[in-house]
């Protein structure tokens, strides 16, 4: 038996980070978990209470200290990290917040979250990963390059500007051996999909929603050794809707 191999995902609770726990654990990874709320017994892995950490993305201090957590839970080796966890918040009447409409406060919250919580995880986290010759996954979206009808603009420009800190990052981390990726949802099944997606599904090529294990089975692809010569990228999941 070869060493147990361990994953420190973001935003692990429901959807895609759910789905993401799954697939790894299948393949016998050990999957450290981080989100906001405490472990949920209902979620069906093992090991799951121990190597959970609570820790609100959109505090600087908290996200700082739980580097400290995770790196008290692991030998000293990081072989994934997967930067999943995303906020858009929406107004009054569950409409999206535009660039008039959200207020600083909301801004710097969704960039807490969106974005910088996975550059300060990296860069904290930075020597294990080295000793794990890890990869990185970062999770854009569709609405990081193009106006969407749901996500409100500090979502969209979070989910931006994290492809571009990707490409910053498999510049950076490179010479560690370490790969960065992006991975960009269009529209998955999820529990953050708003009323009237129906009508996006029509127009798409494939004509249906993305799963939630799609999406894991890219992310699945982008840690193995099958993608040992791509860094830098950011793969569109969206069943054709970029073009």
């Amino acid at each position: 038996m070869g060493e147990q191999k361990t994953m420190v995902l973001t935003g692990a609770s429901r959807g895609i980070g759910h789905a993401t726990v799954k697939r790894f654990s299948r393949e016998g990874w050990r999957v450290l978990t981080c989100s906001r709320q405490p472990f949920d017994p209902r979620c069906p892995w093992p090991g799951g209470e121990e190597n959970h950490i609570q820790v609100d993305l959109a505090n600087p201090d908290m996200t700082i200290r739980a580097i400290e957590a995770i790196k008290d839970k692991i030998d000293g080796r990081l072989h994934a990290l997967v930067n999943n966890a995303g906020v858009s918040p929406k107004g009054p009447k569950g409409e999206r917040l535009s660039t008039i409409t959200t207020d600083l406060r909301t801004w710097g919250q969704v960039f807490h979250v969106n974005f910088f919580a996975c550059v300060v995880l990296a860069r904290g986290l930075q020597e294990e990963l080295t000793a794990g010759k890890g990869s990185i996954v970062n999770v854009t979206s569709i609405a990081g390059s193009r106006v969407h009808p749901f996500a409100g603009a500090a979502y969209a420009t979070s989910k931006a500007a994290l492809a571009a800190l990707t490409r910053e990052m498999a510049h950076d981390f490179g010479p560690l051996g370490v790969r960065v990726n992006a991975l960009a949802p269009g529209e998955v099944e999820t529990a953050i999909l708003s009323p009237g997606t129906d009508k996006i599904v029509e127009k798409l090529p494939l004509q249906r929603l993305g799963q939630p294990s799609e999406v894991a089975d890219a992310i699945w692809f982008l840690r193995s050794d099958q993608s040992s010569y791509i860094s830098g990228a950011e793969i569109e999941v969206n069943g054709a809707q970029h073009v």
